[in-house]
């Protein structure tokens, strides 16, 4: 008997997921097809935003930083929180050492952007602090690279707690035996907790691949994708192409071509993990 009503028990939540994750992305698939302002009928265009997108030079300056966040977030929190997570654990008084990493995480990324912006202005206190005069937020890479230090700032708490869980969840034999074999310090972590940690990092990475695919709210409040439009991301390019400029058929093609980057990403990276 519940074996012949086991697909109605999981209707109303496969309804559910399908009306909230597909049906908005089958609109927006259609969307990007059409010239469409918001007011009058959408027009069918057809490839055209798409075709219009390789000659963009906005989205080529999109495509380049969000690849340095994309980089920048594997090198910083997910590398600095792997570094914070060895040195911290198994030591005593570890979790006070690590409680001033994991307080900035409670913040959202509005939130943290709006306490770095008087930070890093041109007449901000880092430059009052260090007695320079650089444009942090005005000239790019520079900004890319100064919001990508504040997102490491937000970020390397929950990077550090999850390496910590693995860490915790290691298995003592192993790491006992290969002491006792005269394994310590870099050769220890090389061959004995790396990879032990291998599957959780695998998590880890691919969260972080998919957060920095799609980076927004810290971007927006810092720059706005300004100064006139070099540290735009693909998510940024997307929202002012839309609810900006309301050309919605373009904004929709942006935001097409960000999911399926960052569905391809995560696909391709998945799997070459579960090999």
């Amino acid at each position: 008997m519940l074996g012949r009503f086991r697909y109605g028990y999981v209707a109303p939540a496969a309804l559910l997921v399908a009306g909230l994750l597909y049906a908005p992305f089958v609109w927006t698939a259609y969307l990007s097809l059409t010239r469409y302002d918001g007011l009058a009928p959408a027009e069918w265009v057809g490839p055209a935003n798409f075709v219009k997108l390789l000659d963009d030079p906005v989205l080529l300056t999109s495509v380049r930083n969000t690849l340095i966040w994309v980089i920048g977030t594997m090198v910083l929190p997910v590398g600095l929180g792997l570094l914070v997570a060895v040195l911290s654990y198994d030591i005593k008084g570890g979790g006070w050492y690590r409680l001033p990493f994991m307080l900035p995480y409670a913040l959202s990324g509005a939130g943290l952007a709006l306490v770095w912006s008087p930070i890093l202005s041109h007449d901000g206190v880092a430059n009052n602090l260090l007695g320079v005069d650089t444009a942090f937020l005005q000239e790019a890479p520079h900004n890319t690279i100064a919001m990508l230090l504040v997102w490491t700032w937000q970020q390397l708490g929950v990077n550090t707690l999850l390496f910590v869980v693995g860490l915790q969840s290691i298995p003592k034999e192993p790491i006992e035996a290969a002491r006792l074999d005269g394994a310590s310090g870099w050769q220890l972590f090389r061959h004995i907790i790396w990879p032990l940690m291998r599957p959780l990092t695998a998590v880890v990475v691919g969260l972080a691949l998919v957060a920095s695919l799609k980076t927004f709210d810290i971007v927006w409040v810092l720059t706005q994708g300004g100064p006139g439009r070099n540290s735009e991301t693909l998510a940024v390019t997307m929202y002012k192409e839309t609810f900006v400029a309301s050309d919605y058929g373009y904004g929709s093609a942006v935001a097409v071509v960000l999911t399926v980057v960052t569905g391809l990403a995560s696909y391709l990276y998945l799997r070459r993990q579960v090999r």
